[in-house]
């Protein structure tokens, strides 16, 4: 486990406080003006697994003065049926954004029910309008987990500009959002995936090595270039030598932190800044909604008076 005094581990929790202080200065400004922003959380069946992240984000939420509403429905719930109950969140302007807990039964779509959430309340950013916006650098609302690891990278003070940064993996919702996020800070990135030839050649090279692949102790200290960034959003459960339990990383922290200069924990680094990156999707969220109000209100007076 890191120490509290190794310079190495790079923390989320000093990250994610800094965020959430903005979004709490953001939450009292946005309720003094009547506009008290809400997330709600939609739980589907019974997963104890869940039960843990929702009572995280709903602490965290409450403290940066953003109201939680936890809905959750039965595990035998149709795919049509939560679809209809999105639509009426999705209608309620009291309803800020709206966040899917994972996993769903395996009857449900994933990916047809996070793109039943209106873009303006997406604030996981897994809508496929929010992911396609990156390509146009609308960088605001990201995915959590990618803006959260850019963000832990941004903390090590690095200019971005020029830097040789390498993704090991590729997936729709952290590994492809952290090389558009990245390329739009001015790095120049390369993405590894499951039919790259050599990773470890391509990732010796890298001033900053995001990994996110599921694959426990992958990246080893032969693969980090010395002063590296690395990292590390991999969550991994090993059973340990007496039976037991422990989280751990895509990355060998023990031995890669003697190579890198910087390297995230497992668990402490990219997780809490997730929580607090989705509560700063919220007040984006909610600005992105105050805008369309006004503009369709205000446009739909002034037709009014035309007509008057």
């Amino acid at each position: 486990m890191p120490t509290s005094d190794d310079h190495r581990y790079l923390k989320g929790a000093p990250v994610a406080a800094r965020i959430l202080a903005e979004v709490r200065a953001q939450a009292e400004r946005a309720a003094a003006e009547g506009f008290r922003p809400k997330l709600v959380s939609i739980t589907v069946g019974d997963v104890a697994a869940v039960d843990v992240y929702v009572r995280n984000q709903r602490s965290k939420a409450e403290a940066a003065g953003i109201d939680f509403d936890e809905r959750r429905f039965p595990a035998d719930i149709s795919a049509g049926q939560l679809e209809a109950a999105i639509s009426g969140m999705n209608l309620d302007p009291r309803v800020t954004g709206i966040i899917i807990q994972r996993p769903v039964p395996a009857h449900i779509p994933i990916k047809a029910i996070q793109g039943a959430i209106h873009p303006l309340k997406d604030v996981e950013g897994m809508h496929p309008a929010s992911i396609g916006n990156i390509v146009y650098n609308e960088l605001d609302l990201a995915p959590c987990t990618a803006a959260a690891s850019v963000e832990m990278l941004k903390a090590t003070g690095l200019d971005l500009r020029g830097l040789e940064v390498v993704v090991v993996g590729h997936s729709e919702i952290v590994g492809k959002p952290i090389a558009f996020l990245l390329m739009s800070e001015g790095a120049t990135v390369t993405v590894c995936h499951h039919m790259t030839r050599s990773v470890a050649a391509h990732a010796r090279r890298a001033d900053a090595l995001f990994v996110a692949v599921g694959k426990p102790r992958l990246i080893k200290a032969d693969m980090v270039k010395p002063g590296a960034a690395v990292i590390d959003i991999g969550i991994n459960s090993e059973t340990t030598a007496d039976g037991g339990t422990r989280i751990v990383g895509d990355v060998d922290t023990e031995s890669v932190k003697e190579v890198a200069s910087w390297i995230t924990p497992v668990p402490g680094g990219v997780g809490p800044v997730t929580v607090a990156i989705l509560l700063r999707n919220t007040m984006v969220a909610l600005e992105r909604q105050r805008e369309h109000y006004r503009s369709t209100y205000q446009s739909g007076a002034a037709s009014m008076r035309k007509v008057g």
